[in-house]
C-alpha cells in the first residue's frame, strides 16, 4: 500500500495493491471501518474535535517534493550455470528467453536530481535480468533473489511483441508465466500487465476480444482471484 500526493487534486490518496482499493482520505476511514462516506467524514470530523481536547492544534507545514530515482543505464553480460539452473526450472530455455528478449544484466545504475546535484547507485551481482522491448527499448528489471524484485522502467504489455494470431489469448501475471506456458507448445496467445494489480486498459481489452477469445490465468490467491474477477 502506499499514500502519495496527486498533483492534479491537490490531496494526498492511497493505493492498495492487494485488494485494488485507491481513494481519498475519506474513502480510507471508510473502508478500515466498513462505513459509509458521509459517516467516515463525520467521524474523522468527531476523532479530530476529540484529539483537539487534550492535544495542540495540528500545525501544516510545506511539503517538499522529492525526485524519484530512475533506471538510467545498465550493462548486459553473457549467461552464466547460475541463469541457466535458475530458468529451467520452469521449463525456460535459451530459445525462449531469446525469443522475448530476455538478457542478463552484470549491472544498472539509477539516478534522481535533487537541489541541482545528481544522485547515483549502481547494484550489480548475479540474478538480475532485463526486459526488452523487440526494438531493444529496456522496460523492466527482474531481480528473483532481492527483496524488490521488479523495477519498472517503462509502461508495456509483455508479450505484446510475440503474438502470433492464434484464436485464444491468455492474460496472466507475469513475462516468466507467459514463457513457462509457451515452453508447453501450447497454441495460445500470452500477454501480461506489469502485475496482477496493475490492468490492462479497458479500449485495448475490447480492441483485443475483437480478435480473440480471451482467458485470465493468475495466482491462487486472494490478489489473483480479486484480480481475474475484475477482469
Amino acid at each position: 500500500m502506499c499514500i502519495y500526493f496527486d498533483k492534479v487534486a491537490n490531496t494526498y490518496k492511497f493505493k492498495d495493491f492487494s485488494s485494488g482499493l485507491c481513494g481519498s482520505q475519506v474513502d480510507l476511514v471508510k473502508y478500515i471501518y466498513g462505513i459509509t462516506f458521509s459517516e467516515a467524514a463525520f467521524k474523522i470530523i468527531n476523532d479530530y474535535k476529540e484529539y483537539l481536547l487534550h492535544h495542540k492544534e495540528y500545525n501544516s507545514s510545506e511539503f517538499k517534493e522529492y525526485s524519484n530515482y530512475k533506471v538510467d543505464n545498465h550493462s548486459v553480460r553473457e549467461w552464466n550455470t547460475l541463469d541457466r539452473d535458475f530458468w529451467v526450472r520452469y521449463n525456460i530455455g535459451s530459445s525462449l528467453l531469446k525469443e522475448y528478449n530476455v538478457k542478463p544484466l552484470s549491472e544498472y545504475t539509477m539516478s534522481k536530481t535533487e537541489d541541482g546535484t545528481k544522485q547515483s547507485i549502481t547494484i550489480s551481482g548475479n540474478y538480475i535480468y532485463g526486459y526488452f522491448k523487440s526494438d531493444d527499448t529496456l522496460y523492466k528489471i527482474y531481480q528473483p533473489k532481492s527483496k524488490k524484485k521488479f523495477i519498472k522502467v517503462k509502461s508495456y504489455i509483455q508479450g505484446s511483441d510475440q503474438l502470433q494470431g492464434h484464436p485464444n489469448l491468455l492474460i496472466t501475471s507475469s513475462l516468466k508465466d507467459i514463457m513457462s506456458i509457451k515452453s508447453l507448445r501450447v497454441k495460445v496467445d500470452c500477454i501480461a500487465p506489469d502485475s496482477e494489480n496493475s490492468f490492462i486498459a479497458k479500449s485495448e481489452i475490447l480492441k483485443l476480444m475483437e480478435k480473440y477469445n480471451i482467458s485470465v490465468m493468475f495466482d491462487n490467491d486472494d490478489a489473483g482471484i480479486k484480480a481475474m474477477q475484475k477482469y
